[in-house]
Parts: structure tokens; sequence; C-alpha cells
């Protein structure tokens, strides 16, 4: 194997594909990437047995074939390479490179002891990049994070027709994004549970290339199914992600936490409140809660440390409704006000003891459909 590359579009496939490689693989060619070359195109892979990862790069190649290198450390040595086309050359047991005048011997692994990558599933249709990064982005925060209830450690896709919409919840708080996409199958109506992870990553790297996610499911998408994505990267050349599902067949029914209306509601300057919450949750010990107190006044956010420490601070809120005083994780408020993505946050409430519901709204204060993040009240003594 012998090929010419430029050095960002290496340096990027290489960097994506390694990022999810396991830091303590069971096998040691788990912590490799697979470089492959085939009719001018390099294929860069690497695969931990519950996610794979493959970019296709445009190479100028002398000769095709197949090696495997460390991933974690072609990945630190390509990203640090002069900016200069590289060349890569396997000869016996190792894996030259050339970059200006840096040179590197790497050794190799046995090409015939790594894993074949798994297929990727048929496709079930196609979404805008850029509107499925932000929804991810925004529902993943409010998936849990405790691996030994690994069903909340998800990301429900919801594919329904014309409607794609994301579920995340940790029991404590619950994220949803309702987006458009292009089904293949206008009658489409199927679930799948994603670890949030890795759709986080992936939707991550393919947001910023432009042109639309393809999402491939096989069908069922239960238990052990296969979810698939497959777009372009910044640099050129084109990526795909596999990944297995989690069991979702038990999972919860969390839209039920939305009651049919709210009796109060409120709007607030999501940077002004953002500030505020951080400067008064500076007396409290980390998770104690900070109060929210609406009333046709304003709004008046306090909080209680130890030793008596205490802090409140005052600020504009338009409120309609009966007076209320909420309690509220400060971070889960925190991170559900930075996902709204819009300078106005809407607080719909029924009473301190049920869930509150966050949306967005634009400067004019008008609602912003599509996101909603609900959060569970903290009880407190005053």
């Amino acid at each position: 194997m012998k090929f010419r590359v430029e050095r960002d579009a290496l340096a990027d496939a290489v960097a994506w594909t390694a990022k999810s490689l396991p830091s303590r693989p069971s096998v040691p060619v788990l912590a490799g990437v697979m470089l492959r070359v085939a009719d001018g195109r390099l294929h860069v892979s690497g695969f931990d047995y519950e996610v794979s990862n493959q970019v296709d790069v445009e190479v100028q190649a002398d000769a095709d074939g197949a090696t495997l290198v460390s991933g974690r450390l072609l990945a630190e040595i390509t990203k640090a390479l002069p900016a200069k086309p590289v060349e890569i050359a396997a000869v016996g047991a190792h894996l030259e490179l050339v970059c200006g005048s840096a040179r590197f011997t790497l050794p190799t692994m046995p090409v015939e002891d790594y894993p074949t990558l798994p297929e990727l599933p048929a496709s079930a249709g196609r979404v805008d990049a850029a509107v499925f990064a932000s929804a991810v982005s925004q529902v993943a925060i409010a998936a849990g994070r405790d691996e030994t209830l690994p069903m909340m450690t998800g990301v429900r896709l919801e594919l329904s027709g014309d409607t794609l919409a994301l579920l995340a919840t940790d029991r404590y708080r619950l994220a949803i994004r309702e987006i458009t996409w292009t089904p293949d199958d206008p009658e489409i109506s199927v679930n799948a549970l994603v670890p949030a992870r890795t759709l986080a990553d992936t939707a991550k790297t393919l947001g910023p290339t432009g042109g639309d996610v393809t999402i491939a499911l096989a069908s069922g998408g239960a238990g052990e199914g296969m979810i698939g994505f497959l777009g372009g990267s910044k640099v050129g050349g084109s990526r795909r992600t596999t990944s297995r599902l989690l069991d979702g067949q038990s999972y919860p029914p969390v839209r039920s936490l939305f009651a049919p209306s709210y009796a109060s509601e409120a709007r607030v300057t999501v940077s002004a409140l953002v500030e505020v919450v951080k400067r008064v949750s500076l007396v409290a010990e980390k998770a104690t809660p900070v109060r929210l107190s609406f009333s046709e006044d304003g709004l008046v956010v306090e909080a209680g440390g130890t030793e008596e420490a205490r802090a409140s601070e005052a600020m504009d809120a338009t409120f309609t409704g009966e007076s209320m005083t909420i309690a509220f994780n400060p971070q889960y408020l925190i991170e559900g006000l930075a996902a709204l993505g819009a300078p106005t946050a809407v607080f719909s409430f029924n009473d301190p003891f049920k869930p509150a519901v966050i949306t967005p709204a634009d400067a004019d204060g008008a609602a912003i459909p599509g996101f909603r993040y609900l959060i569970m009240p903290i009880r407190v003594g005053r």
C-alpha cells in the first residue's frame, strides 16, 4: 500500500475515526484504525463491536492495500504535521509516513485479525445535516449517564411519516425536538433508541458539512438492531457511522408528562436568567436547588447554602397566573435554557410540585415550535 494525500483531509479523517476508539480495548487490534486503499480512495475505519466509523478520502494511489495502525497515535501525529502533502507506505510490518522533512515509522498490527465492519442498513430517509445536528445537541443533554440504566442513556428517534422526533430523559428532565425529514417510505412508523454519546458525536461531525444526512435503519429498529448515518465531511469525502441500538421496548411513555394545558406562564430573557442563576448558585452546594418566585412584579431567584449563606436577585419577567415559587436543580435549569437557542424562555406551570415546561420564543415573545424541555421541580422548605 502506498499513497499520497492532503494533510488536512488525512488528519480530519483519522481524528474522527480515532475519537470513538476504546481506551481499553478487549483485544489490541480494536485500538487500531484500518487504512485501506482501493480505486484511488483511502478508507479509514474503526470498530469496537458497538460503533463503527468509516471515512472515504480521495488520494493519489501508487499501490492498493491495507494496514492497521494505532489510531490514537496516528491521530496525534497527523494533527501535528506541517501543512504539506503526506506520503504513506506500508513496508513489511511497519507504516512509513513522510510529510515535508518529517518522517515517522510506526508498527502495524495484523490486518487479518481485525473484525469486519457491519454493513450499513437500508436507507430510511434523509434529513438536513445542520437541522439534525441542532436537534441532537438540544436533546442529548437530557440523556442519562448512569450505565446501570442503559435505556436512559439513549436518544429515542421516532420516525413517523415526514416527522422525526428526538426524545431523551434521565428521569429528572425530558427534552423533545421535532423536525421534518424526507422518508423513503411516506408511511414509515419506526422507533429506535440510539446511544446518546454516539449520536451526539456523529451529528456534531456531520452538521457543519451542509447537505443531508442519510438515516439507515434495519427493519424493526429495536433491541439488537443497527442504525447507520451517512454524510459528508468538511474537507471532502463521505462519512458513515453504524451503531447498535439500545433495547427500547420498555421505554417509558414520557409524552404523558406534558399537561394538556397550563395555568401560569412566564417569559424571561434567557441570557439574563442564566447569569442570575449562576450568580445566586455561588452560595449553594452542588445540586442544591434554586428557587424561582414568579409574580406580577417579575422574578426573584434565591438560593441558600451552608452556614446561613444565602443569595437572592430580582429580575424582569412577564408573568400571568397565580404567584408561584418553584425550585429546580440549577445545572439542569441552565442546560435547558442554553439548549433553547432563542433569546426568550417561556415557562409553563400548573403548580410548584408538578413538572414545568420551558420552550423557546423569539425576541417579540412569540413561541417557536419544535422544542420542549420539561424539568422536574424539587420540594424545598422556605
